[in-house]
C-alpha cells in the first residue's frame, strides 16, 4: 500500500471524526454519534484492514475532543454527562473498524478461490 494514499485515508479518518464531534455537539444525540462512528470506522476499516484499532482512536477521540472545546468555548455547554458518555464511541468505533477489516479479509479470501 502506497504511503500517499494512508495520508489521505488519515485526513479521512480525521475529517469524520470531527464531524462526530460535531453531530454531538449539535444534535447531543448519542445514538446518531455512535451509528456514526460506527460507520466511519467500518468504513475506514474496509479500506485499511491491517491494524484496524487505529481508525478507532482517530475517529472516536474526536468526539470527546469537540465535546471538550465546544465546553470551553461555546457559550450552549455540554452537560458534564454528554462529556463523558462521548467517549462510548470508542465502544461502536471497535465494533466497525473490526467489522470492516474482518469483512475485507473474508471477501478477498473468497474472490481468490
Amino acid at each position: 500500500m502506497e504511503k500517499s494514499t494512508d495520508h489521505f485515508i488519515y485526513a479521512l479518518g480525521a475529517l469524520l471524526g470531527l464531524v462526530g464531534g460535531v453531530l454531538d455537539v449539535k444534535f447531543g444525540d448519542l445514538l446518531l454519534t455512535a451509528l456514526f462512528v460506527l460507520a466511519s470506522t467500518m468504513l475506514l476499516g474496509t479500506l485499511r484492514p491491517p491494524r484496524p484499532w487505529r481508525w478507532t482512536l482517530l475517529v472516536a477521540l474526536f468526539v470527546p475532543v469537540v465535546q471538550i472545546v465546544a465546553y470551553l468555548l461555546l457559550t450552549e455547554k455540554p452537560y458534564r454527562a454528554q462529556i463523558y458518555e462521548s467517549f462510548l464511541g470508542f465502544l461502536t468505533g471497535i465494533a466497525g473498524a473490526y467489522g470492516g477489516s474482518i469483512a475485507r479479509r473474508g471477501l478477498k479470501e473468497l474472490s481468490r478461490k
